[in-house]
């Protein structure tokens, strides 16, 4: 599977009109070795090609390869959606991810968090960071925030194998993921000071 040449980030947010309005700003300011792209218009599967292509050391995008899994995820334990939806999308995500068709992100960056809802706040806060701790940093959607966040990303191991963790979402309750591992203690450093 070939990978990007720069570390990949995602930008996430309770609505998509902050995260295309962040891109922007990020697109006009031109940060140096920020390749900063919005590729919500399309198909994840046509990100691919566009974060492989870059060659900045940080490429800034709103391609979230778990999108649909996601709000399977969140309808299902909001009893809008069933078992089978979610087995469905999760399944999908993780043939498209193994065979290299989407790329995970090496980094979520979750825009402004206090303002997440329900059990969407539980996915971004519990059961991503579950997964892998320092890969989902919350910041608040500032230009300059993100920047200086760019310049001094955790270390942390990688993202597990997608088909180890997805495939058991079904059993994941929103107000116990994550709990084990101390993933939402990234919400408390958001507001201190650099």
């Amino acid at each position: 599977m070939v990978q990007p040449n720069g570390t990949v980030i995602t930008l996430v947010a309770g609505d998509a009109q902050t995260v295309e309005d962040l891109l922007e700003k990020l697109e006009r300011r031109h940060l140096h070795n920020v390749d900063a792209v919005s590729l919500r218009s399309g198909d994840a599967r046509d990100a691919t090609p566009r974060l492989l292509s870059s060659h900045a050391t940080y490429i800034v995008s709103d391609a979230d390869p778990l999108e649909h899994v996601a709000a399977a995820w969140v309808e299902f334990f909001d009893s809008r959606s069933t078992l089978g939806t979610l087995e469905i999308e999760v399944e999908r995500a993780v043939e498209q991810l193994e065979s290299g068709v989407v790329v995970m992100p090496d980094y979520y960056l979750l825009l402004d968090p206090v303002g997440l809802e329900g059990t969407w706040r539980h996915w971004w806060l519990g059961v991503l960071p579950a997964q892998s701790r320092n890969r989902v940093l919350p910041t608040p959607a500032s230009v300059d925030r993100v920047n200086r966040l760019l310049s001094r990303l955790p270390s942390g191991r990688a993202w597990p194998r997608p088909a180890r963790w997805l495939r058991t979402l079904e059993r994941t309750v929103p107000d116990r993921a994550g709990l084990e591992s101390g993933s939402m203690s990234g919400l408390t450093e958001m507001g201190s000071s650099d």
